[in-house]
């Protein structure tokens, strides 16, 4: 069911605007290149609105946040709003700082997303305000497991009902949910968490799987999470000894290039609840 999903992005090559970090900006341009997206980094105020007319979707990431940053996130995202353009939010942080939580929190109130993507930390953080984040990366008290699942299920439907749309949940279980319905994922592998910036990268592919599936909203962003998992676990079956993180960020970038429908159908590991 999934391969459909990421074939329609290699098809339609979505333009994504992504106002994003500057740590993994060129990672993000990359992903986004290599499941056949086409991305495009523009977050002067003067330009914002002009850029995201122009594309199919916006991604917006709070990794590196400034006082000029967060206007022209506003006025992009009022802009993607009125033209009915698919619309992410990455609360990269949220939980570590006063200023990012309370950017994440002002960006909700003020723009429908279709899609919140973030660790168990940072959504905790915005659901109930009491995600225990360390630093940019989920803390271990918050971890997803098979023995809070369930539970933790429930609490992804639940925030995306509150906020009117799709939630993400990664991390070594992945959860992606609507109001309704509930996908646990379970594909990636541990060492993913050591390179900087497979979550971000994951956003921008998010939002181009929302672009090129207008209809199916819900199963593309699963599609997407799941490629981003399964691209984690090829590329480790090509590291050699000496390799290290660096090698192998390249080499998830490499296995999403080459994965097609038929990989990511054969190889995304999921259940329903």
């Amino acid at each position: 069911m999934l391969g459909k999903y990421l074939d329609n992005v290699r098809e339609k090559a979505p333009l994504v605007h992504n106002i994003t970090n500057y740590v993994t900006v060129n990672d993000v341009a990359n992903v986004l290149l290599a499941c056949g997206g086409s991305p495009i980094m523009a977050d002067d105020l003067r330009e914002v609105e002009e850029i995201t007319s122009i594309c199919g979707g916006l991604n917006i990431n709070i990794g590196t946040l400034n006082s000029y940053t967060i206007e022209s996130m506003l006025q992009a995202g009022y802009k993607a709003n009125e033209l009915k353009h698919a619309t992410l939010l990455d609360p990269v942080g949220a939980g570590a700082s006063k200023l990012r939580t309370n950017t994440a929190e002002h960006l909700l109130q003020e723009i429908q997303f279709d899609v919140i993507r973030g660790n168990i930390s940072e959504i905790k953080t915005l659901a109930v305000g009491t995600g225990t984040t360390k630093g940019v990366d989920a803390d271990e008290a918050d971890t997803v497991t098979e023995e809070n699942l369930e539970a933790m299920v429930t609490f992804t439907k639940h925030f995306a009902r509150n906020k009117k749309c799709i939630v993400a949940i990664t991390g070594a279980i992945d959860l992606v949910a609507d109001s309704n319905k509930c996908y646990v994922i379970r594909n990636g592998r541990a060492e993913m968490s050591k390179i900087t910036g497979t979550g971000c990268q994951l956003s921008g592919m998010i939002t181009a799987f929302l672009v090129a599936n207008p209809q199916e909203k819900l199963e593309a962003t699963v599609a997407a999470v799941a490629a981003m998992g399964l691209a984690g676990e090829i590329a480790f079956t090509y590291m050699q000894e000496g390799d290290g993180n660096t090698t192998y960020r390249n080499r998830i970038i490499d296995a999403i290039y080459n994965m097609d429908g038929k990989t990511l159908e054969e190889g995304a590991n999921y259940e329903v609840r």
